[in-house]
């Protein structure tokens, strides 16, 4: 995973070019997952989107006319100071595992890819993503992301501003290529049903465990010095021999033969104890040998073990720190969510007291109409007020009919218990 910055809108439309493959107006083969076939207009819109508001109020506190953004996007683009945006490219596995693989297995690392987009939204929330498209037209997939990394609270102009060197730290890099590593491989034995593992990234680029840093090599060390004993009585023991064999091989060069017999030699007692000595030191020397020899066949086993040990739980806690990560997430989506009820609560109670407030005034009108229609002295005035009511939809049908129809509108009680119904459906 690489980070190439865009420093202005030439860039980003270089980049719009390639990832959308413009060059030769072929798109086949490529997914766009995020986003739209115009990085640039993508990109203009997130820029609107995120930064409109500061600019608007970075505005209202200039004096000089001269000193206001009128567009960030452009401002960003013809300032060599800041990066317009940045580009990351996502590639698992290499040429040489995609070689034999065909376009229908390939392409479902769609599904990788876009909990990838999720995965680094969740991760790094303040580097917003325009774009996210996947290349299936080279021999191993991979996706570009182009996204622009925000910082908040400045001190100096907009309070919200385009902040590459703050979001992409050497340290903070680090930590998202771990995780998002992490990630994706898990994505991926997800969706192609494998227990496949990545392999380690090259020195210079994360941490590598030498043995001597493994928790339990301490351990491994010391069951190594009990042992020593053996290692030792056996070199005395090698060492022995070495010296005995000059001594018998001078006995064995000095044999006489046995009479006229050519084929026979002769052994004394004393030389054929020596040889029994020396045949039974070779044999304890080869046992202890063979011992040790399992022995360091054991610990070798044990240090593979150890580093698989250590790996998993590296894993582990890694994959810990991501499942914690959404959790966090998920409860500030919670909150948010209580925090719209609560909001929702208080404002369908304001519109219930505007409602009951409506209702009397609507309910004061028709009877002040038909008090005015039917029991005072201008009835045609007030008729023709109601018919103009009605004619502009202040009033609705059923309310024009109950003041035109005396015989409906003589009982108040009822007119008012009717509106009620209504208004309550």
């Amino acid at each position: 995973m690489s980070n190439n910055a865009i420093q202005n809108a030439a860039g980003l439309s270089k980049a719009d070019k390639h990832n959308c493959r413009k060059y030769d107006n072929n798109k086949d083969n490529i997914e766009v997952i995020k986003g739209s076939f115009s990085i640039y207009e993508d990109v203009k819109k997130l820029y609107k989107d995120e930064f409109e508001e500061a600019r608007l109020e970075y505005n209202s506190r200039q004096t000089r006319e001269d000193r206001k953004i009128k567009d960030y996007f452009t401002h960003v683009s013809n300032n060599s100071k800041n990066d317009l945006a940045c580009e990351i490219i996502i590639e698992l596995g290499d040429k040489n595992f995609w070689n034999t693989k065909d376009l229908t297995y390939k392409k479902k690392m769609t599904n990788v890819f876009k909990e990838q987009v999720t995965d680094l939204e969740n991760i790094l929330p303040n580097f917003k993503i325009a774009s996210a498209i996947i290349h299936y037209d080279e021999t191993s997939p991979h996706l570009h992301i182009i996204g622009v990394p925000i910082k908040t609270k400045t001190k100096n102009g907009m309070a919200k501003q385009v902040g590459k060197s703050r979001v992409f730290t050497k340290e903070s890099l680090v930590k998202l290529q771990d995780k998002m590593r992490t990630l994706c491989i898990e994505s991926f034995n997800k969706e192609y049903l494998s227990n496949d593992k990545l392999k380690t990234k090259l020195k210079g680029r994360n941490k590598d465990y030498h043995v001597t840093e493994m928790e339990n090599y301490q351990r491994m060390k010391r069951n190594i010095e009990i042992h020593q004993n053996n290692l030792d009585r056996a070199k005395e023991k090698t060492e022995i021999l070495t010296n005995n064999s000059k001594e018998i091989r001078d006995i064995l060069e000095s044999l006489k033969s046995k009479g006229l017999i050519k084929n026979q030699l002769v052994l004394d007692v004393m030389n054929k104890d020596k040889l029994l000595v020396f045949i039974d030191l070779v044999d304890k020397t080869i046992a202890e040998y063979q011992s040790v020899q399992e022995l360091f066949v054991t610990l070798k086993e044990m240090e593979h073990e150890l580093i698989a040990n250590r790996q998993r739980i590296n894993l582990y806690s890694k994959n810990n720190e991501e499942l914690n990560l959404a959790v966090d997430n998920l409860k500030t989506k919670i909150q948010s969510q209580h925090n719209k009820i609560a909001d929702l609560k208080k404002e369908n109670t304001l519109l219930k007291s505007s409602l009951n407030h409506f209702k009397t005034m609507v309910f004061n009108l028709i009877q002040f109409l038909i008090d005015r229609i039917y029991r005072g002295k201008d009835k045609e005035k007030y008729m023709s007020f109601a018919k103009e009511l009605y004619e502009h939809s202040a009033l609705d049908k059923n309310d024009f009919e109950l003041i035109s129809n005396p015989n409906k509108s003589n009982n108040s009680k009822d007119y008012h218990t009717i509106k009620e119904d209504e208004y309550e459906k």
